[in-house]
Order: C-alpha cells, then sequence, then structure tokens
C-alpha cells in the first residue's frame, strides 16, 4: 500500500494540474470501490472548480468552489494518471479496463483514476464537516506538522503495552505512518522494534521524533518508494527505496555498525513477523 510519503507526491504532481481548473466532465464507470460512490457522484463534481489540494495521513483531500471535499485513498493498487491535453489531441491510449474514475479539465487534460484491486475508496464531503469523517475524526497528528513533537508523541505512548514498531503503525498515535518507514525512522533512532511503547519518553522520543521527520522529509524529496504499481502523477518512478537502511535487507550488514566500526564488525540485519507485517532491525544498535 502506497506509504505517505507517495500520497504526498501524488498529490502534488495532482495539484500542479488541477489547482485552479474546472472539471467540465467526470465518467465514474462503476458503482463502486471499496465502498459504495456517493449518489450522483459525477454529477455533483462536474462543473465544479478545484480550490486546492492538500493530504490528511493517507488521503487526498480536492477542495471544490461549492465548500465539498472530493476525499481519496488509493488502496493497495490505485494511480492517478495524468494524460496530457496535448497527447489526447494526438490520439492518446483509450480507457484502461480499470480506470474507474475520470476527470476531464477546462485545460483539457485528463486525470484518470485506476485500481485494479478495487481497494481504494472516493467520497465527497462537506468540508465544515470534514474533521468529524469518519474516516478522519480520530487521526492523531500529521509527522511533519507543528503539532508533532517530543512530549506529543511521548503523552500518545503513555501507558502502552504494545511493542513501538505497533504503535507507531496506529493511525490514532501518529497520522500515515506505514511499516517501510516506522522500519527506517526506529533504525535511525536507535530503537529497537521490540521495545514496549510507554518506555519512549524524553530524549528517546525527540529523537524518533526528529528521526520520522527526517526519513519522511527525504523520501517525499526523492518522490516516494516505487513499489509495485505505484508511479508518480506524472508518470516517474520514485528512487528512494535504494536508500533503504534496514527494510527489505535481512541478512545484509547493519551500515551503522559497519560504519561505527570502521568495516570491521558485520551485524547481519534481522527480520521478524510483528502483527502479520515484515520488521526489519539491527539488535545491536537499536535497543
Amino acid at each position: 500500500m502506497p506509504e505517505l510519503p507517495e500520497v504526498e507526491t501524488v498529490m502534488r504532481g495532482l495539484r500542479v494540474r488541477l489547482d485552479g481548473r474546472r472539471l467540465v466532465k467526470v465518467t465514474q464507470r462503476r458503482a463502486n470501490l471499496r465502498f459504495p460512490f456517493p449518489d450522483n457522484f459525477a454529477q455533483r463534481l462536474t462543473g465544479r472548480r478545484v480550490e486546492s489540494l492538500s493530504r490528511r495521513a493517507k488521503y487526498i483531500l480536492m477542495q471544490l468552489d461549492d465548500g465539498q471535499v472530493l476525499l481519496c485513498h488509493l488502496g493497495m493498487s490505485g494511480r492517478m494518471v495524468i494524460i496530457d491535453a496535448r497527447d489526447l489531441k494526438n490520439g492518446a491510449s483509450p480507457w484502461e479496463k480499470h480506470d474507474h474514475v475520470i476527470f476531464e479539465t477546462d485545460r483539457g487534460d485528463e486525470i484518470r483514476f485506476n485500481d485494479a484491486r478495487r481497494f481504494g475508496a472516493m467520497d465527497l464531503i462537506d468540508g465544515a464537516q470534514l474533521e468529524e469523517h469518519k474516516l478522519l475524526k480520530d487521526i492523531g497528528p500529521e509527522p511533519l506538522g507543528n503539532a508533532f513533537n517530543g512530549p506529543e508523541l511521548a503523552r500518545r505512548l503513555e501507558g502502552k503495552r504494545s511493542p513501538i514498531k505497533a504503535a507507531l503503525l496506529d493511525q490514532k498515535v501518529v497520522a500515515g505512518l506505514g511499516n517501510i518507514y516506522v522500519c527506517e525512522a526506529l533504525h535511525i533512532a536507535g530503537l529497537s522494534p521490540k521495545r514496549q511503547a510507554y518506555t519512549v519518553q524524553g530524549q528517546r522520543s525527540e529523537k524518533l521524533v526528529a528521526a520520522i521527520r527526517d526519513v519522511l522529509g527525504r523520501a517525499i524529496e526523492a518522490g516516494g518508494s516505487s513499489l509495485r504499481d505505484y508511479v508518480q502523477a506524472d508518470g516517474e518512478l520514485g528512487y528512494f527505496q535504494h536508500d533503504w537502511v534496514v527494510y527489505g535487507r535481512e541478512g545484509e550488514s547493519c551500515r551503522r555498525c559497519a560504519a561505527d566500526s570502521g568495516g570491521k564488525k558485520e551485524v547481519p540485519i534481522k527480520r521478524l513477523v510483528q502483527s502479520n507485517r515484515s520488521t526489519f532491525y539491527c539488535a545491536r544498535c537499536q535497543r
């Protein structure tokens, strides 16, 4: 499933093409994705001007000129594909089988939402009720926002007897974190994924917040991690996966331990399963 950096990358790519544009035609090609589409979905969107785009956790939010907000979740295989107006005029490829929603803009571009597995979702929400929507109301602070800091994370972890890895994947603790970047952040912070969450207080929580911000910031700058059929909105793949220090590197040497020992100490990255997900870590430098 795309993680926060991938969703941020897609949102930024869409923003370039959709900010200030009018949706002259919206085509809905099926009745549902993960959930049914709202009643009169295409009709309610047609003719609306896009005021702005933003992201909340792993959701893309499109603010419209009538006060509605289009909420979109990419699910496991969802992609937003931009077809330039010039390519359409020159006979661009026809709609594909899994192009379920097509947005046509007053510039002549098409934005196609393609989702082979149909685990994505779309909803139309009254902007005034956005924070109370069932998918958003219990989500924690944004990891790159000002409300997320060491003391706030420590407060949210108080009393939690679950492993810190599981706690960070809880969207009520912090918004949008996924398996890959939690593994990476815990390694940067030097914290074992097996450590009980309530023990991450004081300096530990400060270090962890800094690590989360660092790894997410670098991933967004690099364009996200290219996994399976994820592509950026402009069609380019992300490349951050080449910089992973632990994720997917079971049996390979921990780079930090090797660097600290001048290349003399080879400590293998380990893998364990937590909550049915693979966790990668170094047993020597993560405590």
